[in-house]
């Protein structure tokens, strides 16, 4: 999805045929390098590349030509980026499964000539007649690769394949036209055409395990977009049609019908069912959907048949945000990869260098046999290098963790903050639609009774808190609609976050909100209106002033249930050693009594947005790692303060946007999970890189014969091939192990 920004555009493209992390390194390096390109980012396990370039890119077919010099494609100027890549990894699948099964038809033989029957008559010629299809052809993407990197001074995964196969078959070829050359040397005429043949096979047989298991780490990504129904029924001229969901237009009026998926985010406009909203909200339990209500895209309809006004379609609909949320954060990077990506980009050509130096030490030192051992032990070193299974440490796990986040209805906005998230040792609840259920209603309406209170001042309390953003004036609206009063023209409107609004009616000022704001106003209630506020205030209950600019008119009360599974969720961050802190506006009655009820021992109350992120950069200033959970525009500063920032679902957009992490269901739970699954992710993407390092630490000087004075053993270059293709395969099902993990 394309977002344009102080003139620079951001879009991310499905990269094609990498086939190692230093790929990515190339088409990243490339990228960069285009005229007009600020930046880009290019993820291997997710074959993904996020650019960042502006206006003087007129075409995104320069980006593709770049990456197209260096071996590479990228998938531009197509009207579903997602199914193209699908399309063209299925095709990549295929010939990769067509290439290992026939180069493995023919290099068995091989093998089995080399091993057991070197003897017999014409064994090399045979030999070298079915290696050269398998290097040759089966493995000529190896060679193609391995050129267009050396056009531009790059070398990656290709390269060591290509040099190592290549050097074996050529020399094994040398060897069997000219026997004589060695023979006159008095050294035996040794050819490697096994290894070059099985090196290929069992490098195909690697990537193409590889490919099934890359696949598997992105079913999060293709469950979510299973829930988008390809066809809908639309009303056209008072006939009910069937339309592509991609061909919807905002103001379509949809039909659905009992059993069906909603394809679009709108509004019901006639007729009454429950959907079952599970997939979106977390919740089990459908909820009615009558005139008015919303409706969201891949949702399932019960029994009942309703219409709808689409009023979000396309990539607009709550679903698509997901989606693409989840996208970005599977082709984002963690700071850990930064550094092993760093360690990519050198690693072939030192390989590559550790290879010459080992031919050369070889020659020196090893006497008869120097070439050949030389020749074996270099050839050896290429092959056993993997940067594909460092490359695929810290990318595979994270897709698999945003993965199982986004099944548990936890949205993770990028990798950092998926790294970071178990190192929380401070979470800061806000009360009102976080801890409690946020749908507060009005309890009592108390009018001062020693004043005389007229209609109109009910119709300015009432058009008052119709135009307050505060979540609380919707209580009091619901509340004084059924008074049915009529909404009077206000000459003033002011809204003052965390104390309330005033406005202006014929020449004077009204207010509503808490006593901060009329202490401000120098208002004061009477001693019957406070002691009436206490007592509702004892009650865990919330109370606003209604006042004009010389007495409070009226008191209302206001109570807001705190979630079942609040209380459960403050015990197990607790239980994990995180302090637990609550901030609220409301008064300290009110907040002491929902501390006491979830067990929260620290809390302030009437704090302003201000003072909630003073109070969060204050445990920053401690070395406090700070998380901070709201859901209204009121914490949008204190969400943008914390280290890690938190938003319920159902929230306010900017308390989304600004948020790292996003809760679709309204279960606190989900909080505790978020970081046990950040924990298990970062244990995972460390148990990745330990056995691929460790792999390449010993791999490489045991091909290089550091044995062979001790006990005389030489790796051959067929089993330091499988266990290169072994090492990625083994690193990716590491990171599956993720998706089964309980959190």
């Amino acid at each position: 999805m394309a977002a344009t920004e102080n003139k620079l555009i951001k879009e991310s493209f499905p990269v094609l045929e990498m086939s190692c992390a230093a790929c990515a390194v190339s088409v990243e390096s490339m990228l960069r390098a285009t005229a007009g390109v600020s930046n880009a980012v290019v993820n291997y396990a997710n074959q993904s590349a996020a650019v960042t370039y502006d206006s003087s890119v007129t075409d995104a077919g320069k980006l593709q030509q770049a990456v197209r010099s260096v071996g590479y494609d990228l998938v531009v100027n197509v009207e579903d980026p997602q199914a193209a890549k699908e399309a063209a990894q299925q095709r990549y699948y295929h010939d990769i499964l067509r290439l290992t099964v026939w180069s493995s038809l023919l290099a068995a033989p091989v093998f089995l000539i080399g091993m057991f029957f070197m003897d017999m008559p014409y064994a090399t010629y045979i030999s070298m007649v079915l290696a050269a299809p398998v290097v040759f052809y089966f493995g000529r993407s190896f060679f193609i690769n391995a050129f267009k990197q050396a056009k531009h001074g790059k070398a990656n995964m290709d390269t060591l394949v290509a040099l190592s196969t290549g050097i074996a078959f050529l020399f094994s070829a040398f060897t069997t036209l000219c026997p004589q050359f060695w023979y006159v040397r008095g050294i035996h005429a040794h050819v490697y055409y096994e290894a070059a043949a099985v090196v290929i096979a069992f490098i195909s047989l690697g990537k193409l395990l590889e490919e099934r298991a890359k696949s598997n780490t992105s079913s999060a990504i293709k469950s979510l977009m299973g829930l988008q129904p390809k066809m809908a029924h639309v009303m056209v001229n008072g006939m009910e049609q069937q339309v592509p969901v991609a061909a919807l237009q905002v103001g379509a009026c949809v039909v659905i019908k009992p059993g069906e998926r909603i394809p679009v985010d709108g509004v019901v406009i006639s007729g009454t069912s429950f959907v079952e909203e599970s997939t979106i909200s977390g919740e089990p339990i459908p909820v009615e959907k009558t005139t008015g209500a919303k409706v969201f895209a891949g949702t399932i309809n019960q029994k009942g048949s309703f219409q709808f006004k689409a009023q979000q379609v396309g990539a607009d609909t709550l679903l698509a945000h997901i989606i693409n949320m989840v996208q970005q954060v599977q082709g984002s990077k963690a700071p850990v990869q930064k550094l092993v990506d760093k360690i990519a980009g050198i690693f072939v050509p030192v390989v590559m260098a550790i290879s010459l130096i080992t031919f050369c030490i070889w020659m020196v030192i090893g006497g008869d046999n120097a070439f050949t051992h030389a020749l074996l032990t270099s050839v050896t070193v290429l092959v056993i290098a993997c940067p594909c299974a460092l490359g695929l440490a810290t990318p595979t796990a994270i897709m698999v963790g945003v993965g199982k986040g986004a099944n548990n209805n936890i949205l993770i906005k990028d990798a950092e903050v998926l790294e970071r998230a178990h190192n929380v040792d401070v979470v800061v609840l806000d009360k009102t639609g976080t801890i409690t259920e946020g749908k507060p209603g009005v309890t009592d309406i108390l009018w001062n009774t020693a004043l005389e209170i007229t209609p109109v001042q009910k119709q300015i309390l009432y058009a008052l808190e119709s135009q307050s953003e505060h979540p609380l004036a919707e209580a009091v609206v619901k509340a004084l609609a059924k008074e049915t009063l009529s909404i009077i023209p206000l000459t003033y409107f002011e809204n003052m976050p965390g104390k309330g609004v005033k406005a202006r009616y014929d020449h004077q000022y009204f207010y509503v909100g808490n006593l901060t704001l009329l202490g401000e106003n120098n208002i004061a209630p009477d001693k019957q209106m406070a002691v009436q506020a206490l007592e509702l205030q004892q009650q865990a209950k919330t109370v606003v002033y209604f006042a004009d600019e010389v007495n409070v008119l009226a008191i209302i009360a206001i109570a807001d249930k705190v979630k079942a599974t609040s209380k459960d969720a403050v015990t197990a961050l607790q239980k994990a050693g995180i302090e637990v802190y609550m901030l609220t506006g409301d008064n300290i009655q009110t907040a002491q009594a929902i501390a006491s009820q979830v067990g929260i021992l620290r809390y302030q109350a009437e704090t302003q947005p201000s003072d909630k992120a003073d109070f969060i950069a204050a445990l920053q200033k401690q070395g406090k790692v700070v998380a901070m959970v709201g859901d209204g525009i009121n914490d949008s500063h204190a969400l943008a303060q914390a280290d890690i920032s938190i938003a319920m679902g159902r929230g306010s957009d900017i308390a989304m946007d600004i948020a790292s992490i996003t809760l679709i269901t309204s279960d606190l739970q989900s909080i505790p999970k978020a970081f046990r699954l950040s924990a298990k992710t970062m244990r995972c993407v460390r148990q990745n890189l330990f056995w691929a390092f460790i792999y390449n630490v010993i791999g490489i000087p045991v091909a290089a014969g550091i044995l062979y004075p001790i006990n005389g053993f030489l790796l051959n270059p067929m089993i330091a091939g499988a266990a290169m293709a072994l090492s990625s395969v083994s690193v990716v099902s590491n990171s599956l192990r993720l998706k089964w993990a309980k959190i």
